[in-house]
């Protein structure tokens, strides 16, 4: 069993390696018994947004049966049946170990399960209900891992940071999501700018932007900075040992929308990515704020292609 449970924690790991850099990056500055519980809560949302966005060969029907089987499997080892699953035993024992709150994983796996009938939001508020399952659950999943000496005035905070983390992740990754069929820009916004969808679509297949688009993605990233700003009280609430990893992801992701402004806020024109020599400064900064002690932290050996 104890096998088990270590493979399953090396899968999640492995996961967050290949998939989250900037976020696994910062996880390596947490103290070492707090990062593999962080990388179950990655396991576990990366695994839901595979089947959901990497089986795009199947139908809709059948990625909604994927996913239903795999969270009834889930809610049964919440109930302390056996679970034969490559990752859910590590996922299990951190919810166990801290005494996560379930509805936290519930209301995520619906927002999965929107990601297979839903292609638009017609206004921020329905964005917002969508990310609250996809992103602020996630902050406060992670709260109790991290620790604080405030739990109740963190709690905020945490959710605040995971509505800003996936804002940028959308703002980054419009033209992705156009592939998959999707647009996670509301509908208001694109009509108080005069965008349409055809204009996405048609900057995409150019790889450049209209300045009315550009325009548009300069006001989603002042209302994700709206968000960042009221996540940055929750970081000092946080266990002293936990303030240097959160510091880094919280430059980190918010350095993203620094690249994009680089970028005249034109998002089909690359892929806006934090240059690798400034995430490893940034990293090293939070370190030695926190220790006083210098320190060499080593790069990923490998480089991949998104961040989600």
């Amino acid at each position: 069993m104890e096998t088990d449970l270590t493979a399953a924690y090396d899968r999640c790991r492995e996961l967050h390696k290949r998939h989250g850099r900037t976020y696994y990056l910062a996880t390596r500055l947490l103290p070492a018994w707090k990062r593999r519980h962080v990388h179950a809560l990655y396991g576990f949302t990366r695994y839901a947004d595979e089947i959901v966005d990497r089986t795009e060969e199947l139908p809709p029907v059948q990625r909604a049966a994927r996913l239903n089987d795999w969270a009834s499997k889930f809610v049964a080892g919440l109930h302390g049946a056996p679970v034969d699953d490559p990752l859910l035993p590590a996922v299990l024992h951190t919810i166990a170990v801290f005494d996560l709150d379930r509805d936290d994983f519930a209301l995520f796996l619906k927002s999965m399960a929107m990601d297979l009938t839903v292609t638009a939001y017609p206004t921020y508020d329905h964005l917002l209900d969508y990310m609250e399952g996809s992103a602020a659950v996630i902050g406060t999943m992670m709260l109790p891992i991290l620790g604080s000496s405030d739990p109740a005035a963190a709690r905020e905070p945490a959710r605040q940071l995971g509505f800003a983390f996936q804002l940028t992740n959308f703002i980054r990754d419009v033209a992705e999501d156009l592939d998959r069929g999707r647009t996670y820009l509301p509908d208001e916004d694109l009509a108080k700018f005069g965008v349409t969808r055809e204009d996405l679509l048609e900057a995409r297949a150019r790889g450049r932007g209209a300045p009315r688009l550009r325009e548009l993605i300069e006001y989603e990233v002042t209302r994700a900075q709206a968000h960042y700003a009221a996540a940055a009280p929750g970081i000092t609430m946080l266990a002293p040992a936990s303030q240097a990893c959160m510091r880094t992801a919280y430059a980190l992701y918010g350095g993203i929308l620094d690249e994009v402004a680089a970028q005249d806020y034109d998002v089909f024109v690359r892929r806006a990515l934090v240059p690798q020599r400034r995430r490893l400064a940034v990293a090293a900064r939070a370190l030695l704020s926190s220790t006083g002690t210098p320190v060499v932290i080593p790069g990923p050996t490998v480089h991949p292609p998104e961040d989600r």
